[in-house]
């Protein structure tokens, strides 16, 4: 029961990244390929009907936690919580800029929220990716199963790490660029015209760099935290996902030099999967690791709820979980298609 609830949490934050990731993917690119308000207003449009939709599963996955492993949901939230308040006042910065663009017909104000717009897509792809980074690397956590992490102290990892080092950096940098070429694919899809075509320019170029991002990170990965290799030492079948994030990510880019926007926009979101689905494969059944003390490490056992309160809570997990695979289809189907702005 315990494994399950841990592929049903990390199921969750994959379609939250998936889905609200090309949000933030426009967003960072928003600047570069929407050059008139035509523009602007199209790259907003291809969004505007679903970004908070997609949020619902943020909400959703992060409840879910709470509920399977109350002990890492506790943890996780106290020892993080300057970095997730950062989150929670990008996301209202996101979500003013969005919603409080139109209000006023003015150059000025505009401007205004465009780069609010952007700058808080760019910096919630980083914080993710440096969470991810934390995951990943470990947090010093004591035997009472918390911890106090500084924003950063000499950017090294270690026993007592930062929030920011070199490591979380690179999955920071990792998750941008991939978010960035997922956006530019989404936007290239929802689009015609000269956007579409530097949307289409957009992807190619994220996608180089996210080639070297990922190969450096995947490098990486087994000298800051030997508990991955490990793992994958000790069940050689997971390394069915490392090989299907290299490979979908080559054929992300043949597709995209392809110009099959939908499907360079569907191989992006396997990428995004794919990658996730390393991570909690190498972390299993760790939910936070311990950099200090191994034994001080949250796991499936020690950090999960009462066994009747999972089998109870199972049930409502399959009914909430339906009736958001459904609101999420209607709502795409809704607006499914090209978007269609009068130019100015």
């Amino acid at each position: 029961m315990e494994t399950f609830w841990y592929v049903a949490v990390t199921f969750m934050l994959a379609v939250y990244v998936v889905l609200d990731g090309f949000d933030f993917g426009l967003g960072i690119v928003y600047g570069f390929v929407a050059k008139n308000e035509t523009d602007r207003r199209a790259a907003l449009a291809a969004i505007g009907p679903i970004w908070n939709g997609n949020e619902v599963w943020l909400i959703a996955a992060g409840g879910l936690l709470f509920f399977a492993f109350p002990k890492a949901y506790s943890a996780g939230f106290s020892g993080f919580y300057l970095a997730l308040h950062l989150v929670l006042w990008l996301l209202i910065a996101r979500g003013l800029a969005l919603e409080l663009r139109s209000h006023v017909n003015h150059p000025l104000w505009r401007q205004f929220w465009d780069v609010a717009f952007a700058g808080a897509s760019l910096l919630l792809a980083i914080v993710f990716g440096v969470a991810l980074g934390n995951l990943i690397r470990g947090v010093p956590l004591n035997p009472e199963g918390y911890f106090f992490v500084a924003l950063w102290t000499n950017l090294m990892t270690g026993p007592e790490p930062g929030i920011l080092d070199w490591f979380t950096i690179l999955i920071g940098a990792t998750s941008a660029a991939i978010l960035a070429m997922h956006g530019a694919n989404f936007l290239a899809m929802k689009t015609e015209g000269e956007l579409r075509k530097r949307a289409r320019r957009a992807a190619w170029l994220t996608g180089s760099a996210v080639v070297i991002l990922v190969v450096l990170a995947l490098t990486a990965v087994p000298f800051v935290q030997p508990l991955f290799f490990l793992n994958y030492a000790a069940h050689p079948m997971g390394y069915v996902f490392p090989v299907l994030t290299m490979v979908t990510l080559l054929l992300a880019l043949e597709i995209r030099r392809r110009e099959w926007d939908a499907g360079a926009f569907s191989a992006t979101s396997l990428l995004i999967l794919t990658m996730l689905a390393s991570t909690a494969w190498g972390s299993y059944p760790n939910i936070l690791i311990a950099t200090s003390e191994p034994a001080n490490s949250l796991t499936v056992t020690n950090a999960t709820a009462g066994v009747y309160g999972m089998q109870i809570g199972l049930w409502w997990f399959l009914v909430g979980f339906i009736l958001l695979l459904v609101y999420q289809a209607c709502a795409h189907q809704a607006f499914w298609g090209k978007v269609k702005i009068d130019a100015e």
